[in-house]
């Protein structure tokens, strides 16, 4: 997955599961609209922790894989 891509994916994820917008925002420490600007790919402020904490939520964390060639690094799905 590309690192652009993590906002509308962690969107979906959280959709499948029921779990609104200011629950997941509550439980990562987070304000709703910060969350809200993460879903729609403008991660700016967000830590990695704050984002290993919304994954773990959501079922998912953090993995990283390599890739070959050129372009963005990218986290595993």
């Amino acid at each position: 997955m590309k690192l652009h891509e993590i906002g509308t994916r962690i969107r979906t994820l959280r959709k499948e599961k029921g779990i609104t917008q200011e629950q997941l925002a509550n439980i990562s420490g987070l304000s709703r609209v910060t969350l809200g600007k993460l879903e729609r790919g403008q991660v700016g402020g967000v830590s990695i922790k704050t984002l290993d904490i919304i994954l773990a939520h959501l079922s998912y964390e953090i993995e990283f894989k390599s890739i070959s060639g050129f372009g963005l690094a990218t986290l595993g799905e």
